[in-house]
């Protein structure tokens, strides 16, 4: 009797053991920032899983991974990530995605509120991707143009303006040059301050201070977006208005943002990640393009600086704060 138990026992072991040891899939998470500064879009992401039906540590583990600002540091990243055998890669700049792209060619790969990747050659097109890389792009390249029509509006009289650029981001420098040629027709000089890792800011900030600027334009690039704080920080000191491309940067202190909710756009990322874990192959999924680009306001902000927010702005803004 003893015989047969222990030959049921081993039987039951050999069938059960492998299947409590299979771990969820892993999901790479390439990214820009640091831990602190990307806590709340790790948050939104988590979320979006949840509203799709995954939960951490049963459907799927989130293996993350911080270039703290700096580009450079994406390819050996990219390949350490791999190394622990992940179903999917997410990436949320140029750079990042790239890394992964050289890395591997059968690992699927998720970009997440990325500039013009058709243009930046991530995807053959937005409709049909190719390869093994699709997602969400942010399609700020389509939005520039709007920073120079609410400067207008909000410091009609202004004649230069200074605009943080990263020169890592292939998107910037032809996003600047559209902004520059822009602000050139209505008689404003745009001079672009160069910026590749956080580090580089505080130098950036001492020469902007230097030339005395009438506003400052943040073009929209991920390390710039992890740095909502700093940046508004030395616009407030300095009073000077401050765009830039999402709403953190205006809960910080900058006076006007206008670009896709960030926060909403990782949530959305859970659908890509939750089509491909059930089989879906990215080269089937198109891009998603962004169908709305929210504006926010800081009227706090604005009556510091003695500017006078125009109505018809206040009225379509998405977000005011008092």
């Amino acid at each position: 009797m003893n015989t047969i138990r222990k030959i049921l026992i081993a039987m039951f072991l050999a069938i059960a053991v492998p299947c409590w040891a299979q771990a969820p899939p892993r999901i790479a998470w390439l990214w820009t920032g640091s831990p602190e500064g990307e806590a709340n879009i790790v948050f939104a992401f988590k979320d979006g899983m949840r509203e799709n039906g995954m939960i951490e540590g049963k459907h799927y583990i989130l293996d993350e991974r911080y270039a703290e600002g700096n580009y450079e540091r994406f390819p050996a990243l990219a390949d350490e990530l791999l190394k622990r055998n992940p179903a999917i890669i997410m990436a949320n700049t140029i750079a990042s995605v790239r890394a992964a792209q050289q890395a591997t060619k059968t690992v699927p790969i998720i970009f997440v509120s990325t500039n013009d990747p058709v243009g930046s050659g991530l995807v053959a097109s937005l409709a049909h991707p190719g390869g093994n890389t699709t997602g969400l792009s942010s399609q700020h390249e389509d939005a520039i143009n709007k920073y120079i029509e609410l400067l207008r509006e909000v410091l009609p009289r202004a004649s230069r303006i200074a605009v943080l650029s990263n020169p890592d981001n292939p998107s910037i420098p032809k996003m600047f040059e559209r902004l520059r040629v822009m602000a050139s027709s209505f008689g404003i000089t745009a001079r672009a301050f160069e910026v590749t890792t956080p580090k580089g800011l505080d130098a950036a900030f001492s020469a902007i201070a230097q030339y005395r600027p009438n506003a400052l334009l943040v073009l929209p690039d991920s390390m710039f977006s992890a740095q909502p704080g700093p940046i508004s920080k030395f616009a407030i000191s300095q009073r000077i208005p401050t765009i830039a491309s999402n709403s953190q940067f205006v809960t910080s202190g900058c006076l006007i943002s206008f670009g896709t909710n960030r926060l909403e756009v990782f949530r959305r990322a859970a659908i890509y990640v939750k089509k491909i874990l059930g089989g879906a192959k990215p080269a089937d999924l198109p891009v998603e393009q962004p169908t709305k680009f929210e504006l926010a306001v800081n009227v706090k902000t604005a009556k510091a600086f003695g500017i006078t927010i125009p109505r018809s702005l206040l009225l379509r803004a998405d977000e005011v704060i008092q």
